[in-house]
């Protein structure tokens, strides 16, 4: 049996408060990686007739962290982008997600790294972390992020030439 979401947050909670920060953060990150790696878990938070791609499943009435669900059904990419003022875990559950992380150059970027995100995995992206997802078949994650983001203001950036 998976633990709730409800537990999961209650557990973040306490990752966060003893230790505010990176610490904590990664702390939070290894708890996810636990969660994902439990075969329960995808179905219990991915139904298959949910069809808005991001789903808030909690939020956390002391810190005013959030953890998503989301569904992309298809082939998708996004432009390297940060998440402005806060911090975000991304965890995979299901599928594979290609992720590039970039570094400031002037008003542009330039790639840092490429990784494969899969099943179980979670990485922390930081304040200012610049960042960019690439799927091209269905894909679950978890999004955690240090404050619900729906219509915060981000930085995006076109791609190098």
């Amino acid at each position: 049996m998976t633990m709730s979401i409800e537990e999961f947050g209650e557990k973040a909670r306490q990752a966060l408060q003893a230790a505010p920060g990176v610490e904590g953060r990664n702390q939070v990150k290894a708890l996810l990686e636990a969660l994902l790696s439990n075969p329960a878990f995808d179905p219990a938070y991915f139904p298959p007739e949910e069809t808005s791609p991001r789903k808030l499943l909690y939020e956390d009435p002391e810190l005013g962290f959030c953890v998503f669900s989301h569904v992309h059904k298809g082939a998708s990419s996004s432009k390297p982008h940060d998440h402005g003022p806060s911090w975000a875990i991304y965890g995979q559950a299901f599928g594979e997600t290609e992720m590039r992380e970039w570094r400031k150059k002037g008003d542009s970027v330039e790639l840092a790294t490429t990784y494969k995100m899969s099943p179980g995995h979670a990485y922390v992206y930081n304040e200012g972390d610049i960042h960019s997802p690439s799927r091209t078949d269905e894909t679950h994650l978890i999004r955690i992020e240090g404050m619900n983001l729906e219509g915060m203001p981000r930085k995006y950036y076109d791609l190098p030439e």
